[in-house]
């Protein structure tokens, strides 16, 4: 039930928690993980395999609803989240939709290994070591990618001030007027 519920999680976080392919997703996690067991050298906890396989599966299939042109379109649903403060803001809320889902059209036109690291670092929070040991590659390469992730968010936000706004103002204090 651990394993299932932080596969759930994972894939919640590359999709969107409202996608509707969500739950089938993760279903595809699941019987793509039995079929790496047999892969599994124990260089991390079941539970950090898991939450790869199931990051994978959602970023595969992010691209290939892409190309399918059947994205799905957050815009106009009810924003559930409600900050530490208990406050419930709708701006708030919508910046952050927004955010998300800019982070996760990067993470798409990334090429795999640099989408990867990004996710399991920042969506996941997995430390720099762990994701070395996950994917069998030393740290120094992880930083590179996260470095070289974190260029290609950046470009884009060069390309939209809207966007550079809205990641601007939460460095500032939360944007808040």
């Amino acid at each position: 039930m651990h394993l299932g519920s932080n596969m759930l999680n994972a894939v919640r976080k590359v999709m969107g928690p409202q996608h509707p392919d969500v739950d089938d997703v993760t279903q595809d996690s699941v019987i793509a993980l039995l079929g790496a067991l047999e892969n599994f050298r124990g260089e991390c906890s079941v539970s950090h395999f898991a939450q790869r396989i199931a990051l994978l599966t959602a970023l595969t299939a992010r691209r290939r609803l892409r190309l399918q042109k059947r994205w799905w379109d957050m815009e106009g649903l009810p924003i559930e989240e409600v900050p530490d403060d208990g406050v419930f803001s709708p701006l708030a809320g919508t910046v952050s939709r927004r955010r998300r889902e800019l982070v996760r059209q990067v993470l798409d036109e990334l090429p795999d290994v640099l989408a990867e690291a990004l996710a399991l670092h920042f969506a996941l929070g997995y430390t720099v070591e762990e994701i070395a040991a996950a994917t069998s590659v030393p740290a120094n390469t992880i930083w590179s990618r996260l470095r070289l992730g974190k260029r290609a968010l950046r470009n884009k936000l060069d390309r939209d001030a809207q966007l550079a706004e809205m990641f601007r103002s939460s460095e500032d204090g939360g944007g808040s007027s």
